[in-house]
């Protein structure tokens, strides 16, 4: 039976800032539209929180019964490493993706906008077939495509939507950025496991790219939100705030550019996900000011 250390490291909270930023970024698009809802930011917050997590189960339950996960270079996984059944992590995915169902009807009762629902339909058969079914699409090279539509524009569009009954190119600015961190994190995982997944026949993107090009599409990735600061600044001088999270980015580039491999390219997850977060927090902060 898995303890709950283990537990924890299943929900896998060092991903959360790839859900949290997005809600931030969106919310604060949402109020320099002067639609800023605290109660709809929260609720947005909820359903991206449970959904990461329920997405983080899920994979460990498929790639788990699938036996992919018995060798890996990163951390455990609750079923991969027989700590937990099979049947314990899929109902906790499905008790994340059931919270994160019930958060999401609750946003659209108090906006109003159920049209909406396709979104969540959508976002949730995502979150499963990502690694679940028996073609999923994570296994396809699609993995980095929809991360960026999900953590991206339906996340940042869909949480100032909710908000502001509008979007406008600030936040598709935001969503842009927010898609590439995300997709970035996504790339530095995959590029870190390309021999085990080789071996396991799991075609993700960077298996199918290869070494270096995994690596230079990483970094197109994490530079492309400074891109979007600088484009954003030429209308909203504040939002330059952003460029506050571009130190964190240099240590992450320098692991990847330089040649790094498996364990040594952990911390580039971490430290992409935190400069996602401060990135977010600063224009957010800039977005409101402008």
């Amino acid at each position: 039976m898995a303890s709950v250390a283990e537990w924890v490291e299943g929900v896998r909270i060092r991903t959360w800032p790839n859900a949290i930023a997005p809600v931030i970024a969106g919310s604060a698009a949402a109020a320099g539209a002067a639609g800023f809802d605290p109660p709809l930011a929260l609720l947005s917050l909820l359903v991206a929180l449970s959904l990461i997590t329920g997405v983080n189960f899920a994979n460990d339950y498929s790639d788990g019964v699938r036996g992919t996960d018995e060798v890996r270079t990163g951390p455990q996984r609750l079923v991969g490493s027989g700590s937990a059944r099979p049947g314990s992590v899929l109902g906790a995915a499905l008790v994340c993706f059931g919270v994160a169902a019930v958060a999401g009807l609750a946003v659209l009762y108090l906006s109003g906008h159920w049209w909406l629902l396709a979104l969540g339909v959508v976002s949730l058969a995502g979150a499963w077939f990502y690694t679940g079914g028996k073609h999923p699409y994570g296994y396809a090279g699609w993995g980095e495509l929809a991360v960026f539509c999900f953590f991206g524009p339906a996340a940042v569009l869909g949480t100032m939507y909710v908000q502001a009954d509008t979007v406008n190119g600030s936040g598709i600015g935001a969503a842009v950025a927010m898609g590439a961190f995300s997709s970035a994190v996504l790339v530095a995982n995959n590029l870190r496991d390309i021999p085990t997944d080789r071996r396991s026949g799991k075609r993700t993107l960077a298996v199918l790219l290869g070494d270096r090009d995994t690596r230079m599409l990483y970094v197109t990735l994490v530079l492309a939100p400074f891109l979007i600061t600088t484009l954003t600044a030429l209308r909203l001088t504040p939002a330059l705030l952003g460029f506050l999270a571009l130190p964190l980015v240099i240590a992450p580039l320098r692991r990847v550019t330089r040649g790094d491999t498996g364990l040594a390219l952990l911390p580039v997850l971490r430290d992409t996900g935190l400069a996602m977060l401060l990135w977010a927090v600063a224009t957010a902060v800039g977005l409101v000011l402008g």
